[in-house]
């Protein structure tokens, strides 16, 4: 306790070495040590692994009694255990241990504070290495040590095993007293006489190294000359400590006192009793008295021997006449270096390169290993020549070889060895000295050196030309230099007595794996040249130079907002996390976007219970792993899963009072009991009938409990989160003679993404969101949405003391990302073509690694910064992060983020802008960023979180009106459309979608549809009026399957007819028509025609001004005015995807009052569809059509297809004299 208050600060500035030293050819890399005084600063590696090492060199061994710890000074890095380790010599190192087994230090818990641990045995040394076990996650090794202890003095002897030393103490001491021998030795033999005593009678005590262990012998005998031997045995009495051999410092005291013997070895004390009282006298050291065992003498150092209070070595040293030396005593301890190796676990390996030059048919490999293992493998490698590897290895504590019979890349990082020979006109080339490796040829000439000789390059072009090098210089490290069989002496070169070199690191070998550890992330495979590695993300589903950013969105909410459609998709939900990604099939409806995981059994099932079975078990595997389906229910809005039980006389929960005969397991895990089922709440034990009061039997809560022999089921959707997936089903009801039932799991679907419409919007310069440091320090990714109708603003941004991060809108035009790592600052930026001022969503996705930064735009090309080769690469923040604004509130953002994430996790922005002023939760208007995405006239919709495409006032349907209503139409198929009057339309215009009726006062026609037929003729659409007008569509013969527009808007003329000059259109394939008149009003009554020709095949999207009348029957046909006679079934005839993608659009036009275009394109295959007839009663103002003449018309009768428009009567039908125009 004394000592502890006089202990002195131990410690010097220093140079200290980190090291990764699992790995061969790692580099040290010299980093700068700070005491805790110091201030700021402090130890960080580059490499936050276990790996590395804090190294301090006292000067000289010193008695160390505490160690104190604390974080790197302004950062996150602090260590939370730690290991310590000492040596006297810088090798040999030796684990600090409490209580023999605890090997840990508890460390610090922030930055700041101090925590000191006072050892409880002093360890005296002269280098003290600490190890990191632990470290706070969010942060990196970090640490500023202090170590305190007194200065130690010591007195040495060396034993070369040949040499002893004897003391003869002065007076017999008398019966009774304590005698107390006290040393410390080390030594490399598990072997030898430590000590041997003799006392009165004869008696001889010994202390003896026996295979690594402490053994305290007794012999007795008559005589009391310490040179008569005796033939008795001794006996052993005690045995204290085990690997004594391990070459450190280990402490004996031998106490005797009567008959009482105490032994301590280290902290291990061994009592033992003897037959009788005995007094020590005469004490030799090193060596046993009997010359038969000169080989068990002691070999290695002894240390402070104290013999009752008397210093023996300082009497030896002084010559003092009580002290004897025979042999070579040396006063210094000269330890040789013996590097050992420890494989502590399973995983443990050691690889060493072969670089030994060898005979043709030889090789040597020995070692030395201890463990208490009786198998292991100790050693194999492979048979260059022969094929086949080779084992060494301990089975049954023995010693085994085996051998099996059956080169390599040269730039992997292993030694290899090179010979070039050239001797009586044959030149060889051999690598790594392996048949396969050899190359010969016969030059005519001699194959000399000159006078000098080049590794790796060549001096500058002006100094030497000599020396050429067509190919680059050589990064690498080279070694064992032979000219003509004589060894190179590297060191006379570096000393500049041989030779010359520019640029060289001698007598080191700087390879650098900087594969190890990895910094590619998410299985990327690592690959590397002299100074840089690249990283293989190909099949990892993540992107980037470290493989870090997922390659897949996190939701299908995203991928709709891309403009994708319903399909299979990867799903990534944590994007950079540690979750990867997953195969879901997103399917995208009208309403909402829903994402479908599904399980092993989906289908209904039903129950075959095994004989004898009560319950029957069912089980549900998903495909997505647990983390996964974790996440998805998390972030998603609304989860949902059929959960239904078809049933005949199968019981499924009995009453509300009973225990449920069958019940579900559901939600994380193996799931927890659940009793409700399918449309009903959680605890509730009923079904969706018990919820509505509709079940067959009113007293009951599920239809099955009715046990009935008639079928009946319980179904409805499991929508509780905390219950969700399903786990298994435990049916009860199933052994009963007539019992019958099925079941059915639907698959698990999710809808609405929370993280992606998180949003808030900052409404002043100076308002912004904090939230806790970001902590990025090797790599970093931030993604968001934006939009503002301001031209500059800092998005984000988070400062350290020198560190920092920012990414913002530095102009209209321009995105910046620029941080700082201790190397500078440096900046990524996007420029665009096109204002990001423009009220839209643009996104933002930056990236920064130790390789790189880069910075996306939107869809426009990544930037990118490569990092500084081997500088600083940690990232290290500790102030809050900014959104929206930063500290100094200067240039803040004006406008609305969104989907904020950082290295994959969303930070909740409507959370905390709820309460934060100048900060609103939530954004509105997405119509102006993705309305473009609704197609075909179909119309954007706005939604608190997204959009919606109306597609009612479009002749397409779909997420996005994407998709085509098609129909097949046989010979006898018509559909009828009645308009209803103007009168009628207003007084019923709520009653239905405004699609199904077109605009009252239209003020011309826009017809478009698309067909495909093989008949001709054929009449594809008529629109008429009472008042003998028309608008018909037809293919007419002519010989060449012509398409024919007859209109006739005067009752008072012949009808107009206009022809395409596209011929053959009844081919079977897929033509689309457009067509557009002008007018100036038009009133409208509906009346269905009466035709004389039929159609069959395909029409499609067909649509006249503002009505869908195909799919207002399709999709409509009950709350639409529209009669459809004969069979009409819908299909995708007339969809893209069945027309040729390798066609040409050929578009022709009509000039005139009437706009006629034909769109052919060229199908793939043929698929009949539909046949349409839609009836229009159009009035127009007589004086306006008169006013008008239709340019360059002649009047032709057609002879092929005799169109009887019934509507103007029987007298019309053979005069109508028709005007025909090609086109």
């Amino acid at each position: 306790a004394n000592m502890l208050t006089s202990h002195i600060l131990i410690f010097t500035r220093t140079y200290f070495m980190s090291s990764c030293a699992d790995k061969p050819n790692k580099s040290h890399v010299s980093c700068y040590f700070l005491p805790l005084s110091a201030g700021a600063g402090g130890w960080s590696p580059l490499s936050s692994d276990r790996y590395q090492w804090l190294e301090v060199d006292l000067g000289e061994r010193t008695k160390i009694t505490a160690v104190a710890t604390q974080g790197r000074y302004g950062s996150s890095d602090w260590l939370t255990s730690y290991q310590l380790m000492f040596s006297d010599t810088g090798h040999n190192w030796k684990q600090y241990r409490q209580e023999d087994s605890i090997g840990s230090f508890p460390g610090n818990s922030n930055a700041d504070s101090v925590v000191q641990y006072k050892l409880q045995q002093p360890a005296v040394a002269r280098f003290l290495r600490l190890i990191p076990l632990d470290w706070n996650p969010a942060g990196r090794i970090g640490l500023r040590l202090e170590a305190y202890g007194c200065p130690y003095t010591s007195d040495v002897m060396s034993f070369d095993g040949g040499s002893s030393l004897t003391y003869r103490p002065g007076p017999v001491p008398r019966q009774g007293s304590k005698q107390v021998i006290s040393l410390k030795f080390k030594t490399l033999r598990n072997s030898g006489t430590l000590l041997h005593a003799e006392g009165r009678e004869g008696s001889v005590l010994s202390l003896q190294l026996e295979r690594g262990k402490l053994q305290l012998l007794l012999r007795q005998g008559k005589t009391l000359n310490i040179s008569t031997s005796s033939s008795s045995e001794p006996r052993r009495l005690t045995s204290v400590g085990s690997l004594l051999d391990d070459q450190h410092w280990h402490l004996v005291v031998l106490r005797q006192r009567n008959s009482q013997l105490n032994l301590t070895v280290d902290r291990h004390t061994e009592t033992v009793q003897t037959d009788e009282e005995f007094s020590l006298w005469d004490l030799m050291v090193g060596a046993s008295q009997n010359p038969d065992a000169a080989r068990k003498n002691f070999q290695g150092c002894l240390e402070n021997l104290m013999y009752n209070g008397v210093n023996v070595t300082e009497l030896a040293k002084n010559n003092d006449q009580q002290v004897s030396i025979k042999g070579n005593v040396t006063f210094s301890c000269a330890e040789p270096v013996h590097v050992a190796v420890t494989f502590p676990g399973p995983h443990s390996f050691l690889r060493l390169p072969w670089t030994m030059p060898s005979a043709s048919s030889g090789m040597s490999v020995g070692f030395q290993f201890r463990t208490w293992n009786e198998a292991g493998l100790l050693l194999t490698f492979d048979l260059p020549r022969q094929g086949g590897e080779v084992w060494l290895y301990l089975a049954e504590a023995r010693l085994r070889l085996r051998i099996q019979r059956g080169g390599s890349g040269l730039n992997d990082g292993q030694w290899h060895s090179v010979d070039l020979t050239s001797r009586h006109g044959r030149l060889t080339v051999s690598v790594d000295k392996q048949e396969t490796g050899v190359a010969h040829a016969s030059p005519s000439f001699p194959v000399l050196v000159s006078n000098q000789i080049f590794f790796g390059g060549c001096p500058a072009e002006d100094y030497n030309q000599e020396c050429k090098k067509p190919h680059g210089t050589f990064q690498g490290c080279m070694r064992l230099l032979a000219l003509d069989n004589q060894p190179v002496d590297l060191i006379m070169v570096q000393q500049r007595l041989l030779g010359n070199y520019s640029q060289l690191q001698i007598d080191m070998c700087g390879i650098i794996d900087r594969c190890s550890p990895s910094h590619c992330e998410h299985g990327g495979l690592c690959s590397q040249t002299w100074t840089v590695f690249h990283c293989n993300c190909s099949d990892s589903g993540y992107s980037g130079a470290t493989c870090h950013s997922s390659a897949y969105e996190q939701s299908c909410e995203a991928y709709k907002h891309s403009g994708n459609t319903s399909g299979y998709f990867y799903i990534d939900v944590d994007g950079s996390g540690p979750i990867k990604p997953q195969l879901v099939y997103c399917n995208m409806t009208d309403e909402n976007t829903w994402m479908v995981l599904q399980h092993n059994n989906t289908e209904l099932t039903k129950v075959r219970p095994s004989p004898g079975e009560i319950q029957h078990l069912v089980q549900f595997d998903y495909m997505s792993e647990e983390e996964q389906l974790a996440a998805i229910i998390h972030q998603s809005e609304h989860c949902q899963q059929e959960l239904s039980y078809q049933c005949r006389k199968s019981r499924l929960l009995n009453t509300q009072e009973g225990s449920p005969f069958s019940w579900w397991l559901g939600g994380p895990g193996t799931g927890l009991v659940q009793t409700y089922w399918g449309g009903a709440q959680p605890g509730s034990q009923q079904c969706a009938c018990g919820l509505q009061g509709d079940c067959v039997d009113p007293q009951l809560y599920c239809n099955c409990d009715a046990d009935r022999m008639e079928w009946s089921a319980d179904a409805g959707f499991i929508s509780h989160k905390e219950s969700l997936p399903v786990r298994s089903l435990v049916l009860g009801d199933v052994q009963r003679p007539g019992s019958e039932a099925a079941y059915r799991v639907g698959s698990l679907q999710c809808h609405g993404d929370k993280n992606f419409w998180n949003a808030a919007f900052f409404d002043q310069e100076t308002s912004y969101l904090h939230f806790p440091t970001f902590h990025g320090e090797l790599s970093a990714d931030v993604s968001f949405f934006f939009k503002t109708t301001a031209s500059f603003g800092v998005f984000l941004e988070n400062l350290g003391i020198k560190d920092f991060i920012r990414i913002e809108l530095s102009s209209s035009t321009q995105v910046v990302f620029s941080f700082d790592v201790g190397n500078g600052p440096l900046e990524v930026s996007v420029e665009s073509s096109y204002p990001l001022n423009d009220d839209r969503w643009h996104r933002v996705r930056a990236e920064r690694n130790v390789k790189e930064a880069s910075l996306r735009l939107d869809d426009l090309p990544v930037a990118t910064q490569e990092a500084p080769a081997d500088g600083h690469i940690h990232l290290q923040l500790n102030s809050q992060l900014f959104i929206g604004g930063t500290a100094s509130r200067q240039r803040g953002f004006r406008g609305c983020i969104r989907a904020l994430q950082l290295n994959g996790v969303t930070l909740d922005l409507e959370e905390r802008a709820e309460m934060t002023p100048g900060v609103r939760p939530g954004c509105p208007g997405h119509c102006s960023s993705y309305g473009s995405l609704c197609q075909n006239q179909g119309r954007c919709v706005e939604r608190a979180t997204g959009f919606h495409c109306d597609c009612s006032l479009s002749a397409y349907t779909g997420v996005f009106c994407q998709t085509e209503v098609s129909a097949d139409f046989k010979s006898g198929t018509s559909i009828s459309y009645a308009f209803k009057e103007l009168d009628e339309l207003s007084r019923n215009g709520s009653d239905l979608p405004s699609s199904i009726y077109s605009d009252p006062l239209p003020r011309g026609e826009n017809v478009s549809l698309s067909f495909r037929t093989t008949q001709s003729p054929a009449l594809l659409l008529h629109v008429g009026s009472h008042f003998n007008q028309y608008l018909a569509l037809l293919i007419n013969r002519h010989g060449t399957d012509e398409l024919e527009l007859r209109y006739k808007l005067d009752g008072g003329r012949a009808a107009e007819v206009l022809s395409s000059s596209m011929r053959g259109l009844a081919n079977g394939l897929l033509h689309t028509v457009t067509i557009r008149r002008s007018a100036d009003s038009v009133a409208m009554q509906v009346k269905p025609p009466h035709y004389a020709l039929g159609f069959a095949g395909c029409l499609s999207v067909v649509r006249y001004n503002s009505i869908s009348p195909l799919k207002a029957a399709l999709l409509h046909p009950d709350t639409s005015p529209v009669v459809v006679l004969g069979p009409l079934v819908r299909s995708n005839c007339g969809s893209s995807a069945s027309a040729n993608p390798y066609s040409a659009e050929n578009t022709h036009h009509l000039s005139g009052k009437v706009d006629f275009s034909c769109v052919i394109a060229v199908a793939i295959f043929v698929i009949v569809t539909v046949f349409a007839i839609t009836a229009r009663f159009l009035y127009r103002r007589k004086e306006t059509y008169r006013s008008r003449e239709v340019k360059a018309a002649k009047q032709e009768e057609s002879q092929d297809f005799h169109y009887n428009n019934q509507t103007e009567g029987r007298k019309n039908a053979s005069g109508e004299n028709a005007k025909e125009f090609f086109m």
